[in-house]
């Protein structure tokens, strides 16, 4: 064609034809050409920040293996909250440690343990923050695992009432998402009915559909006091090897009632978030789980990564692959990074 200019390349027998007038590059060029065409955006208000509240008063005590982490009680959660709202993320989740526990995790309901008084706290004092209630029994049993225990088998039905319970006390406390995590068969469609009966309509679900059996959520386990005491979760946890598994999970939660679907771990499920969002048009959740958290604070206290710039390429992979709202220990840090950047 008149007028362009092409040029071979030699790459082995291979003869490779460019136009010199076709420039990628002109769209890098410049920080401010990059953000003017840039695909994907993360923000603040893509966050939910997990916290973990503990018994008693003034307690705030870093988690060894989550640095920049801590156990809180309900009062200094209230001042965490205060400071995540100024800095424009929308919304907490809230795990707790109980005073007791007990072989059904009845402590995971009752309205004076930790997590429904920080729930109401928190509520009271920035009602602006939206507030996710953790739905699961681990933290609250005895044996460590997510129901109730027949022998060394977690029967589903029987547990599915035990989450109704923890469901309905949260939502009362004042959570406006309740997020089952424990993977049992139905417990989307017993909560959602849960709820409604009791007069919670618009309390929304979001469930951890997709949730693997992983090695990422040692960290966590450490601090939500919640390691099985025998055996592991994958007779109701997903195997890391399956993604087809994860659409029919999406595709029962959705039928069941849920508003929001979860992928968990993120990183190291980015191909099935993307199936995720292509299959479905609800919202896609993804959390950012303690063992990449982890990695990433080892990896920057060792000088051998440049923490900011990591962080936020992590959390724009899990925006790029199709998350809408994105849990994460970094929310804090990344929401300040950004806000530098504008």
């Amino acid at each position: 064609m008149a007028g362009i200019c092409q040029t071979s390349m030699y790459l082995g027998d291979v003869v490779v034809m460019y136009n010199q007038k076709l420039r990628p590059r002109r769209m890098r060029i410049t920080p401010a050409m990059r953000a003017m065409v840039r695909e994907t955006t993360l923000s603040a208000k893509d966050f939910v920040y997990p916290i973990f509240v503990v018994p008693g008063e003034h307690v705030k005590e870093e988690i060894p293996s989550m640095p920049n982490c801590y156990h809180l009680s309900v009062d200094n959660a209230v001042e965490l909250a205060k400071e995540i709202a100024a800095l424009g993320i929308p919304a907490v989740e809230v795990f707790g440690l109980p005073e007791y526990k007990d072989a059904d995790g009845s402590s995971a309901w009752d309205p004076t343990s930790p997590v429904q008084r920080a729930i109401k706290a928190i509520k009271a004092t920035v009602p602006e923050l939206m507030i996710v209630g953790d739905v699961c029994l681990c933290q609250y049993t005895t044996h460590g695992h997510c129901g109730h225990l027949e022998g060394h088998y977690v029967d589903n039905d029987k547990t599915l009432k035990l989450l109704q319970k923890v469901a309905v006390s949260q939502a009362e406390a004042g959570a406006d998402i309740i997020a089952p995590s424990d993977m049992m068969d139905g417990r989307v469609a017993a909560i959602r009915e849960a709820l409604d009966e009791h007069g919670f309509q618009n309390v929304s679900i979001m469930s951890y559909a997709v949730k693997y059996a992983s090695g990422y959520y040692g960290p966590f386990r450490d601090a939500a006091d919640s390691a099985p005491q025998f055996g592991d979760r994958r007779q109701y946890q997903m195997d890391p090897a399956n993604a087809r598994e994860a659409l029919k999970e999406v595709d029962l939660d959705v039928m069941e009632g849920a508003d929001i679907i979860m992928v968990k771990p993120a990183l190291a499920y980015l191909d099935v978030v993307r199936q995720v969002r292509d299959h479905i048009h609800h919202p896609v959740a993804v959390y950012n789980v303690s063992g990449e958290y982890a990695m990433v604070k080892a990896a920057a206290a060792n000088g051998w990564i440049d923490e900011k710039r990591i962080v936020l390429e992590t959390l724009t992979s899990m925006k790029r692959a199709g998350a809408d709202i994105i849990i994460t220990y970094h929310a804090m840090d990344a929401a300040r990074w950004l806000k530098e950047e504008e």
